[in-house]
């Protein structure tokens, strides 16, 4: 006869025990949780966007530039603020105040009738972005031992890449079988749960350091130079974007639709595969790889005569970009005390916009003076810019400096 009492034991074992044996684990699971939602709230709103200033807001293409870039303005300028507060307030309180302004956001999609309201409604899914992000990293990695947080930060990114691939996915499919304002509703309501979800959460520790916040630096020095780094990156990114579609069908080939496919499943494959590489080989050593290998897949892309080059090329771009945030981050997070944290973080993860904003147009201008494989050429140029910021840091993660 069998004993009873493991078979009647076992239904405990649920995610209730579970979190409560394991708080870090469950408490990390309902941070990545609510980032989640929030992107997929960005990532629904963005394939919509431009038809719905084309048509029911009657705008041109210059006023959909304009919608679609605006909430990059007030998501540079917020993060460091966010982060700043993180490090005064509290993580989870940022969190859930970046996650009901994106909520906010959503609701003024649905009142916005004019081309200037939806800028307006942008610019606070802005504001609500770039706290989510900056409390949700920085809570992500004060859960994480000090031997994982590249780990940490690795996965963590994993919210923002799902929400932006499944996102858009659904987005498009509320839009054409239920109607715009089915979307914006959507686009209300996930963020509004990560921020129900987030306040169900418990607040980490707050680290020791000075009683108030201290003097707001922008761009704190621990975040310069990879942030310069991560902004230098993202030129290949905005190249790859932008215009691969455009330079494979100029030499006839085709496919370029497939190539960014390539490229982003290649980026979410390795952050599951690699993300203990940063924590085991080093930041350092990571980021100038990356950079490298960022380098060396673009110039594939722009001298590619044939599509099967051409994914070969946008799995090695996606190989290496996908390990260069969180090992720059994690340069930055080695360079500051855990009272800063939020701070340090909130600008670095700052140039990501930087970079994407500036990326874009320079970009363009390139293809229109030198043709689409020199944006590429330019973009290999920019990553081992990366590259060389990465290997000239110094002495990185491991060492905490006081300022």
């Amino acid at each position: 006869m069998s004993d009873p009492q493991p078979s009647a034991a076992a239904p405990r074992l649920a995610p209730a025990a579970i979190a409560a044996r394991h708080p870090g684990i469950a408490a990390s699971a309902g941070v990545f949780l609510a980032a989640l939602l929030a992107f997929l709230a960005i990532g629904a709103a963005l394939p919509v966007l431009p038809g719905y200033v084309r048509g029911p807001l009657h705008g041109s293409d210059i006023a959909v530039g304009f919608v679609v870039g605006a909430f990059a303005l007030t998501s540079v300028i917020c993060r460091p603020l966010a982060g700043r507060q993180a490090d005064h307030r509290g993580r989870r309180i940022v969190l859930v105040a970046g996650s009901l302004a994106m909520a906010l956001g959503g609701a003024l999609y649905l009142l916005s009738g004019s081309v200037a309201g939806l800028v307006g409604a942008r610019l606070v899914v802005g504001v609500g972005e770039g706290a989510v992000y900056t409390a949700g990293a920085t809570w992500a990695v004060d859960l994480a031992p000090e031997d994982r947080q590249g780990l940490a930060l690795g996965l963590f990114g994993l919210s923002v890449w799902g929400g932006l691939s499944l996102g858009p996915l659904a987005g498009e499919l509320l839009r054409s079988n239920v109607g715009y304002d089915a979307v914006w509703i959507l686009t209300a309501a996930l963020p509004l749960a990560g921020a129900i979800v987030a306040l169900r959460l418990p607040e980490p520790p707050r680290p020791a350091g000075p009683a108030g916040p201290g003097p707001l630096a922008f761009f704190p020095r621990a975040a310069r130079r990879p942030g310069v780094a991560l902004a230098l990156a993202n030129l290949g990114y905005a190249a790859l974007a932008g215009f691969v579609v455009l330079h494979l069908s100029a030499r006839g080939i085709g496919g370029g639709a497939t190539v960014f496919t390539a490229f982003a499943i290649a980026v979410f494959a390795s952050r599951l595969v690699l993300s203990r590489v940063p924590d085991r080989a080093g930041a350092q050593p990571t980021a100038t790889a990356a950079g490298l290998l960022e380098a060396l897949g673009l110039l594939i892309i722009a001298l590619a005569s044939s599509l099967p080059v051409a994914l070969v090329g946008a799995v090695v771009v996606g190989v290496g970009f996908s390990m260069l945030f969180p090992s720059l981050a994690l340069m930055v997070v080695g360079e500051v005390g855990d009272d800063r944290r939020g701070s340090a973080l909130g600008a670095f993860t700052a140039f990501f916009d930087i970079g994407v904003g500036l990326g874009g147009p320079i970009a363009g201008a390139t293809a229109s003076l030198a043709g689409y494989p020199a944006v590429f050429v330019l973009g290999a140029v920019a990553a081992l810019g990366t590259a060389a910021l990465a290997a000239t840091s110094g002495r990185l993660r491991g060492r905490v400096v006081g300022q």
